[in-house]
């Protein structure tokens, strides 16, 4: 059995490098007048992260760290208590053995022995107690993924249905109960986005879950007003102003954790259209090694993210990953000897030591007077969220000739578009000479389950694209809820330009040209990366050509 350390949370924390020690002054100092739990504040705080904390926690406490992938709740073990008493103790039962009769509990560590004398009062016949350490929110996740959901959609409809067309009810308790149950559902779901679409007769629910649109319900559009006027009141848009898009924004602890919400609605021929995009700061900083790159893309990135300044860009259209990418380098490039600043629109996710600035939260900034004010901040590191017009390209370079490091988006489909692209805004390919460091540009594939794909049997297109090797298609299992995907990985093409590419853009050649010259220095494209993919078994053929023309250069 392992020994509680003598170390306080905060002492711990501080003792292995993950906590500076002003920080813990001032967490301790907003803990006595809040008389919150110190491990709680500072994660509130973004002084340390949630996992950090709650592994010192377990050290203090001598409990094992609960693990969502191996300590699933058993349907023996949450027969052992009854659903209100497990949401009253805030307890997650996992594993029952009969010989001898023993529990395997997960908790929180708050209050730990009066929990162990009550559990024993409520269960007389269980011999042996164990518990392991889990935060709130993943105690909460494990209930409801293996216990269902609390609020239930299919009870809280009929009420809604039946109040007919009044928004003006905004506290009526059916709109609220069914935005906050379809707000967890999605996010508990891993959705990234919410779709709520009013048609002639119907509301249509659909999340967008690895890309893909999956309907989930369709409502009586009497529930759509006063829905509709919910979600507006609480994402703080003009509830009078049906004519207009608009844009709002949510923020709800759902497991735990705190979720942004970015709400969009957009007139329509049968009302307004709302979508709903979930941003879940605690999954959107991905450390590098995780982006799934291949090693060899990978190690080039790296090469480029270590160049003082230039232009680095990240290409690809809506959705495939840039931002989750562009905050990975910010991440790896953070420390306290560099000054990195931001210009988004909105912010997405919070990362300390980094000044980041809102576009949607300030009506005198665009990106372009926004890069300007920022050269005037002393900073080494810019990020641009999206170059979008010509101004914003223009600023960009300036900031780069002036011997910064810019980091930057572009809608383009591979990164030769990139180029050309630019080109469009109005920035000539000789302007880039000596200036650009290189294009990352992305998409993101649905890989396959891993617990039910299987060999798909080759056809003749097949065997003339792979030969005899092995590939495999989607199933569909329980654990993939029968899509035959689970999760996503990215894939990229990494154009690094070298002193041959520089020469050519000085000369301003050709997209042939700069592609045979780029082919000959190791340069592959995205279709390659997701054909050794395919080879590999981590995803399919049809999922590659949903993504990318597989006719397309290879």
């Amino acid at each position: 059995m392992k020994q509680p350390t003598t170390h306080r949370l905060g002492e711990a924390l501080v003792a292995t490098g993950q906590l500076d020690p002003d920080h813990l002054r001032i967490a301790l100092q907003a803990q006595s007048q809040t008389r919150k739990r110190l491990g709680s504040l500072l994660a509130s705080l973004d002084f340390s992260d949630e996992k950090s904390i709650w592994d010192a926690l377990a050290a203090q406490y001598a409990l094992p760290r609960f693990d969502p992938q191996q300590d699933i709740p058993s349907s023996a073990a949450l027969a052992c208590m009854p659903p209100d008493e497990i949401t009253r103790l805030g307890v997650l039962p996992i594993a029952f053995s009969e010989n001898p009769r023993s529990l395997r509990i997960a908790c929180t560590g708050e209050g730990l022995q009066g929990l162990r004398a009550t559990l024993q009062q409520c269960l007389p016949d269980i011999g042996k107690l164990d518990f392991v350490l889990a935060s709130e929110g993943e105690i909460e996740t494990a209930l409801r993924r293996h216990a269902g959901p609390r609020l239930s959609i299919e009870h809280l409809l009929p009420a809604l249905e039946q109040r007919g067309q009044n928004p003006l009810s905004l506290d009526d308790a059916p709109a609220v109960q069914l935005l906050d149950a379809i707000l967890n559902d999605a996010t508990h779901r891993g959705a990234s986005d919410i779709h709520l679409e009013p048609e002639q007769a119907s509301l249509r629910i659909r999340y967008r879950i690895d890309g893909i649109l999956h309907p989930i319900r369709i409502l009586n559009k009497t529930a759509w007003p006063m829905l509709c006027g919910r979600i507006k009141v609480m994402s703080g848009m003009n509830i009078a102003e049906t004519r207009a898009p608009q844009d709002g924004h949510i923020g709800q602890r759902i497991g735990g954790r705190m979720i942004d919400f970015r709400v969009a609605s957009q007139p329509t021929l049968h009302g307004e259209n709302i979508v709903i995009r979930l941003l879940d700061r605690h999954k959107g900083i991905v450390p590098l090694t995780k982006l799934g790159l291949r090693p060899d893309l990978l190690n080039t990135l790296r090469r480029m993210m270590q160049r003082p300044e230039g232009l680095l860009l990240v290409a690809g259209p809506t959705g495939c990953g840039k931002t989750t990418t562009l905050y990975s380098m910010l991440s790896a490039l953070n420390r306290p000897q560099v000054h990195i600043m931001t210009l988004e629109d909105p912010v997405e996710y919070p990362i300390p030591l980094i000044r980041q600035t809102s576009l949607s939260d300030n009506i005198k900034l665009e990106f372009a007077s926004g890069v300007r004010s920022m050269l005037r901040q002393d900073p080494d590191i810019l990020l641009i969220g999206e170059i979008r017009d010509a101004d914003t390209a223009a600023m960009a370079l300036r900031a780069a000739l002036t011997g910064h490091q810019v980091h930057a988006t572009l809608h383009a489909s591979n990164a030769f578009g990139a180029l050309y692209r630019l080109r469009e805004l109005g920035i000539p390919l000789t302007h880039l000479q000596g200036n650009l460091i290189g294009i990352l540009a992305q998409r993101l594939l649905r890989q396959l389950c891993p617990h039910c794909k299987r060999p798909q049997p080759p056809d003749a297109e097949t065997q003339q694209r792979f030969g005899d090797g092995e590939i495999f298609m989607a199933v569909g299992c329980p654990a993939c809820r029968g899509q035959g995907y689970l999760g996503r990985m990215a894939i990229a093409e990494v154009l690094r330009i070298d002193p041959a590419l520089d020469d050519l853009l000085a000369a301003n050649a050709s997209p042939r040209q700069l592609r045979e010259c780029a082919s000959r220095h190791g340069f592959t494209t995205l279709l390659h990366d997701g054909l050794e993919r395919v080879r590999s078994g981590d995803t399919s053929l049809a999922e590659l050509a949903r993504v990318l023309d597989l006719d397309g250069p290879p």
